[in-house]
């Protein structure tokens, strides 16, 4: 992240150049003075810990940044950060372990910041049987496995759809984040080839231009077509709980629908 050894003022004026905000705009919407939040980000002034806080609310600044800030003006870190197995945490972690089972016959899945699985349902399982084996040792990158050449990638039929989808997805998070993790990965995933030089395929107009749909080709030829959605804890003050998401997939028509029914019996 950011280097803490770095001026308070100089992190906020970075943030807010990120966001697109002159001094006015975000003066308004912090309700100070312009003249305030000039001398804040040119070290004339030091802001209180409330006016951090209110500064980096309004930049809308993930809570891991928001400790780097206040650490960087003479603060202690405000939000906590804990492994999902801390006690503190069971409670979050029973529902996202009921919103995975729940889920079920049909895949779903939660993955961290950085786009590592943290915890699946049964469904995944078969979808990650598709994947050459070291791409499923030690931490797995869900984003990797989708697109790299002897992972998911070359069952997707709908590849160049699905990866351009996911690609602007990881950078539009790489810009809100400026986690250097995620920009790597980009360049990383922005890298592979297509399997088998798969020719681009004209968006389909199947799903009536109202989804991208994950389209998964599986070992007796028949392809499985989804939609996915995602879910975030809306009011986590925990950097872990902050920065995990919930993945899940819905079935796009009736013969997926009846697959993955028949699928989920057979496990």
């Amino acid at each position: 992240m950011i280097g803490t050894a770095n001026p308070v003022g100089d992190h906020l004026r970075e943030w807010r150049q990120r966001r697109r905000l002159s001094q006015l705009d975000l003066a308004c919407e912090a309700e100070i003075s312009t003249r305030h939040l000039s001398f804040v980000e040119t070290g004339r002034a030091q802001p209180s810990r409330d006016m951090v806080l209110r500064l980096a609310d309004q930049l809308e600044i993930p809570l891991r940044e928001r400790n780097v800030i206040l650490v960087a003006a003479g603060f202690a870190p405000v939000f906590p950060q804990r492994a999902l197995d801390d006690p503190a945490l069971a409670a979050a972690r029973k529902a996202v372990d009921l919103i995975l089972a729940g889920h079920e016959p049909h895949p779903a899945l939660a993955v961290d910041r950085g786009w590592n699985l943290v915890a699946a349902n049964r469904m995944v399982a078969p979808m990650m049987a598709l994947a050459d084996e070291d791409l499923l040792q030690g931490p797995v990158n869900v984003l990797r496995l989708a697109l790299h050449p002897r992972g998911l990638s070359r069952h997707t039929v709908n590849l160049h759809e699905w990866r351009a989808h996911l690609l602007d997805r990881l950078r539009r998070e790489a810009e809100l984040t400026a986690d250097p993790r995620l920009t790597d990965l980009l360049t990383e995933l922005r890298a592979y080839p297509i399997p088998g030089g798969q020719p681009p395929r004209k968006a389909s107009d199947e799903y009536a231009g109202v989804a991208v749909p994950f389209q998964l080709r599986i070992g007796d030829g028949q392809v499985l077509s989804f939609y996915s959605t995602t879910t975030v804890f809306g009011t986590a003050v925990d950097v872990t709980l902050s920065e995990l998401t919930l993945e899940t997939f819905f079935p796009a028509d009736p013969q997926t629908a009846e697959a993955v029914r028949g699928m989920a019996a057979a496990l």
